[in-house]
């Protein structure tokens, strides 16, 4: 038997031709196409931190089977997933790396066979006795290799899981593959390294408390300069609302402008709050490694810095996994937040908190600040599929919206089928935004690029918004390619902060000065 994944096993599920004839579908597929595509491997002083071996230990095979076996007891939806697949092809034009490589092994039904085949031959009866009548194979250093390769080919946006009839979540099957091979010491440079700044110093960048007060305080003198108000970003204060939002924020265009925003905002409704030096970090990267351990001890760093803090609300960022780490698992990871006022939700989207202050009138704009926008919206995978915003079904999707619309008058949507829940991932999300992988992360992109440009060709649309700190960075890279410049994309409080009008500026007084000439005109 093979080592490798029978390839005939993968090439004969079936492929709708029509997808294939979708300008956003690849060529005919072909195994094994991006095998070479890697990431670096963490070192043991990454792996260490996490509470990873280093180098792989000798009884790598054992401990590996001992994980798989531990997690299709621990995780019930592991072991169903692993079981129902009746390769129905309903999946295989539905990953955007798929679509953008041409690699069989990046369908998601190709991809769950990696792992699939090896459970079988040790955790089914067929698979011992029979393992070449149902697809089993034996637990080698290739396969292992390959696990390697194509689980960091997958960013766990879940579009997939959408179109399964059975509802197989591929995500949950790399977080799982991630996570053994973690704990037989072959983990991911770029993730592991990320977790373990956290640990260290707060945030991803490995920022510490002066340059973030720094950075704040430069800020701070920009918004003056720019409206005349003085706009506080407060670090370490008492206050009721503690904002955790992604280190992006602090140090790069367009997150640092969705940054100027949620201050603007704040400042607006005379909200008290405040940032957290130790808790200084919205990501939690070791939910795309399935670390549930990990995804803990980054969870409770929000708890802390809210008790120590003395808040009474915790409201998230722009940045789509973690808010649906946030929204998903912080009240299982560090719960309970009886501590906090009960008439909010525990977490809340910063959306959530602009779109309530819209609805009752907390806040002014001058829509016209953004004319010269004509803009449209990419829905960010874990905000779209694995979370909500509000109170109701769909409000993930309407409330980003909602604020854009009050704060510019030129939208525009891209085609149905790439927005909302089957939005098309930007292709950098769950841990692969590392240079390492820029020729698969391109490839992953491209599909949303195609949509993009159609919108563009159709409507004039100049500007993508984003409420993802992943995505953000990712179009960066990719948008070029495809004839957008690096700015085209933008947060969505960027556009609130260019159409907000602040107690007190300059603004307010041109705009008062310009309704009262209207006016007089009007009178006249």
């Amino acid at each position: 038997m093979s080592e490798q994944l029978d390839d005939k096993a993968v090439e004969d599920v079936t492929i709708d031709p029509q997808a294939q004839a979708d300008p956003l579908f690849a060529p005919q597929p072909v195994a094994g196409k991006t095998r070479d595509w890697k990431s670096f491997p963490a070192e043991e002083k990454f792996q260490q931190p996490l509470g990873y071996p280093g180098p792989k230990p000798d009884d790598w095979k054992e401990r590996a089977l001992a994980k798989m076996d531990e997690l299709r007891g621990k995780f019930r939806s592991f072991r169903v997933f692993l079981d129902i697949c009746v390769k129905c092809g309903a999946c295989t034009d539905k990953c955007h790396y798929y679509m953008g490589t041409g690699d069989a092994r990046n369908m998601p039904v190709g991809r769950q066979d990696l792992l699939r085949s090896v459970y079988r031959r040790y955790f089914t009866l067929p698979g011992k006795w029979f393992p070449s009548l149902v697809g089993a194979r034996e637990l080698t250093e290739e396969v292992l290799d390959e696990w390697y390769t194509y689980y960091f080919q997958c960013s766990e946006c879940r579009r997939c899981s959408v179109y399964c009839p059975y509802g197989i979540d591929t995500a949950e099957i790399t977080m799982a593959a991630r996570e053994i091979l973690d704990s037989v010491g072959v983990g991911m440079k770029y993730t592991n390294e990320i977790i373990g700044k956290v640990f260290g110093i707060g945030n991803n960048l490995g920022l510490p408390k002066p340059a973030l007060q720094s950075t704040l305080e430069d800020l701070e003198e920009e918004i003056e300069e720019d409206t005349g108000v003085k706009v506080r970003l407060p670090l370490d204060e008492p206050a009721d609302v503690l904002l955790v939002t992604p280190s992006a924020d602090f140090f790069a265009e367009p997150h640092i402008d969705g940054l100027i925003g949620y201050a603007k905002v704040f400042h607006a409704t005379g909200e008290k709050w405040t940032l957290s030096s130790y808790a200084s970090e919205a990501a939690n990267f070791a939910m795309f490694i399935g670390s549930y351990e990990n995804m803990r001890r980054i969870a409770l760093r929000i708890r802390k810095a809210a008790i120590d803090l003395g808040v009474k609300r915790i409201i998230i960022g722009e940045c789509g996994h973690a808010w649906r780490a946030a929204y998903s698992f912080l009240n299982t990871l560090a719960g309970p937040f009886d501590f906090l006022d009960p008439n909010y939700p525990v977490p809340q989207h910063i959306c959530e908190y602009t779109w309530d202050a819209i609805q009752k009138g907390k806040l002014r704009f001058n829509k016209e600040e953004n004319d010269w926008i004509k803009l449209t919206y990419h829905d960010s995978c874990n905000v779209a599929r694995a979370s909500r915003m509000g109170d109701y079904p769909g409000g993930q999707f309407d409330i980003p919206r909602n604020i854009i619309k009050a704060v510019c008058n030129n939208y525009y949507e891209m085609p149905e089928d790439t927005i909302k829940e089957a939005t098309l991932c930007c292709g950098g999300g769950g841990g692969l935004l590392t240079d390492d992988l820029i020729p698969l992360r391109k490839a992953g992109g491209s599909p949303r690029m195609k949509a993009l440009k159609q919108v563009r060709e159709e409507h004039g649309v100049n500007k993508m918004a984003a409420i993802c700190a992943i995505c953000k960075s990712q179009f960066t890279k990719v948008m070029p390619d495809h004839g957008f410049a690096i700015d085209d994309i933008m947060s969505v409080h960027q556009l609130v902060s260019n159409a907000i009008i602040l107690p007190g500026s300059e603004q307010e007084a041109e705009r008062d000065g310009a309704d009262d000439e209207r006016e007089k005109e009007t009178s006249a």
